[in-house]
């Protein structure tokens, strides 16, 4: 009996070997990131993260074959003067930002947050929440709010309907029928902006501390303890910015993204910041205020225009920077924690941004005015350079988009090269960085957000300082809950 197989059984078994191998690969890799192999959403992303790793090979094949056209394009511009001042200038420009990112790592390990207070250095507190048609979520903020772990007699909530269009001031009444004294709702007679929503607030409130709370976010229970103790502990401490994580980030993939992005910005790049007493930004999902600073600038911030226009975007900002000047610091605290909603399509993640871009170009310009003067007593080098770092951001992004689109069109395949080169390098830290802190399986994202933010988001800085003096909210219309 002949005990060989015919060709034909023979190549069925190789097949079947074959697809079994790739079997236990995929299931290897969907357990790797705790993928539930029947959920088709989790599928879904899961594809998405290993089409984004198929880019980065072929991105970093191509520059493997085509980066000898980029040693020839150096060297065709250095033998011209304007060619030998740009490859000079770029030189110097990714010196001066890799040694900033040594600088705020060094900043980031020295920081650590201030240790929560007891009840009775606690300050008095009002927390202020504008709400513009937020629907249910409005009553799901102030829930969590009065389930803080925060004196009762202490703490002040009031809430402001800014004219929503929809049941949003109905889910406020319900509220307060449940709470009682502890919460006090007001309403806007139309609409007027959250910055005038916040005025009153402002204005109404009696506590020491201003804490204001987006209405589309979450706070853990000891987050308000945590976001006051600073200015307990220091006298010149005028504001405290809270960290904030993404809100329904199990619900889409962009909210994934967004919320590996926040990580970063808040748990590395405010922390650094924190530790030159000198946050840029206080974001409007969580912050606090000491009343005097906020007092001391209320007017100017109403009042606040630009190029002949009221100011209705970057109210947040507005109000750092104007703390800032008067000298006090802008601290940051890990440990007062706030979830929030984020866009989960690309139409409201790019209005979202431009309005982010808007706002850092108009007060980076406020910025400007005073941060080289003598606007602090003590170190202001600090503060100085995260302005510099930040300028040199919003306003090289004009030179460095008409560099990408040249590149883009003279070398095609070189740029593609280049640019996955560069989502490798630039995404590992973001991704290390997450997975130390929280998830590997979550931490991938860094990377698919890049290739995003790279390929679809490029125009946004360049297009928001364009456009800088436009005003509008964009991400404004009636809520979708």
């Amino acid at each position: 009996m002949n005990s060989q197989l015919p060709p034909s059984s023979s190549l069925k078994l190789s097949s079947a070997k074959k697809t079994g191998r790739l079997t236990k690969v995929l299931y290897y890799f969907f357990n790797l990131f705790n993928v539930n192999i029947h959920n088709k959403f989790e599928r879904q992303h899961i594809s998405v993260i290993f089409s984004s790793f198929v880019l980065i090979c072929i991105g970093l094949y191509f520059f493997s074959v085509f980066h000898n056209d980029l040693n020839e394009l150096n060297a065709e511009r250095f033998n011209s003067f304007w060619g030998t001042i740009f490859i000079t200038f770029t030189a110097v420009l990714v010196l001066f930002k890799a040694s900033m990112f040594l600088f705020m790592l060094y900043k980031y390990l020295k920081y650590k947050p201030v240790a929560a207070v007891n009840d009775e250095e606690l300050p008095t507190l009002t927390v202020i929440v504008p709400a513009y048609n937020e629907g249910k979520q409005v009553w799901d903020t102030l829930m969590s709010l009065t389930e803080s772990d925060y004196p009762n007699e202490k703490l002040e909530i009031l809430s402001i309907d800014d004219g929503s269009l929809d049941d949003t001031w109905a889910w406020m009444q319900k509220a307060k029928q449940q709470l009682g004294d502890k919460l006090t709702i007001l309403q806007q007679p139309t609409n007027q902006g959250k910055r005038h929503a916040l005025y009153r607030g402002f204005n109404l409130g009696t506590g020491d501390i201003f804490v204001t709370v987006d209405s589309d976010s979450i706070v853990d229970k000891n987050t308000l303890r945590h976001l006051v103790s600073p200015f307990v502990n220091n006298e010149d401490c005028g504001a405290v910015a809270g960290n904030i994580r993404v809100l329904n980030n199990k619900k889409a993939m962009l909210p994934k993204m967004l919320d590996v992005s926040f990580v970063l910005s808040f748990e590395f790049v405010r922390s650094a910041e924190s530790s030159l007493n000198s946050v840029l930004c206080t974001p409007g999902a969580l912050a606090a205020y000491r009343s005097t600073a906020v007092h001391k600038c209320l007017p100017e911030w109403i009042n606040q225009q630009f190029m002949g226009k009221p100011s209705d975007i970057g109210e947040d900002r507005a109000m750092t920077n104007m703390i800032l000047k008067q000298g006090k610091h802008v601290l940051f605290q890990k440990n007062a924690v706030a979830y929030t909603n984020v866009p989960e399509e690309y139409t409201g993640l790019y209005k979202m941004f431009i309005r982010w871009g808007r706002s850092n170009v108009r007060e980076s310009l406020a910025m400007a005015k005073f941060v080289f003067g003598n606007f602090r007593d003590g170190q202001k080098s600090g503060a100085r350079l995260l302005f510099v770092n930040q300028f040199l951001e919003i306003f090289m992004s004009l030179p460095f988009l008409m560099v990408m689109l040249f590149l883009s069109m003279s070398h095609p395949l070189l740029f593609v090269g280049s640019a996955f080169l560069s989502i490798l390098i630039l995404s590992t830290f973001p991704v290390v960085f997450y997975a130390k802190r929280y998830k590997l399986s979550e931490s991938i994202w860094a990377y698919t957000y890049s290739i995003l933010y790279t390929f679809g988001l490029f125009w946004i800085t360049p297009y928001a300082l364009v456009t800088a003096n436009k005003s509008g909210w964009l991400t404004r219309g009636l809520a979708q809950k």
